[in-house]
């Protein structure tokens, strides 16, 4: 349900999602259209065969173009942890601040 209230607000905010259930889904989208790709919104915890702190250690080093958003509703990642000066919002969240933050990423 989170992940499908984010997409949802996203698109309401005019950006173009593309979806994954799992880092392994994620990696496989990202394998056909990393091109199209500007940021990464993962949780740290998520089901698959890796966590969202190992998908985005993994884009960076595939995709370093791609800027990576983290979130959780547990603990905050240390800042060093997160790739490329990536960036970390807990949840709850507000989606305007989700909005404005891959905003701010898109500018950057």
């Amino acid at each position: 349900m989170v992940r499908m209230t984010a997409v949802d607000e996203l698109e309401d905010a005019g950006f173009r999602v593309l979806e994954a259930a799992n880092a392994d889904i994620a990696l496989l989208v990202l394998e056909t259209c990393s091109d199209e790709v500007q940021v990464l919104f993962t949780d740290v915890d998520m089901p698959g065969s890796m966590n969202g702190m190992a998908l985005a250690e993994q884009v960076f080093a595939r995709w370093p173009h791609i800027r990576l958003l983290i979130s959780s509703g547990y603990a905050c990642p240390d800042p060093d942890e997160i790739p490329d000066h990536g960036r970390f919002i807990p949840k709850p969240y507000h989606p305007a601040t989700l909005v404005r933050q891959i905003h701010d990423m898109i500018r950057a």
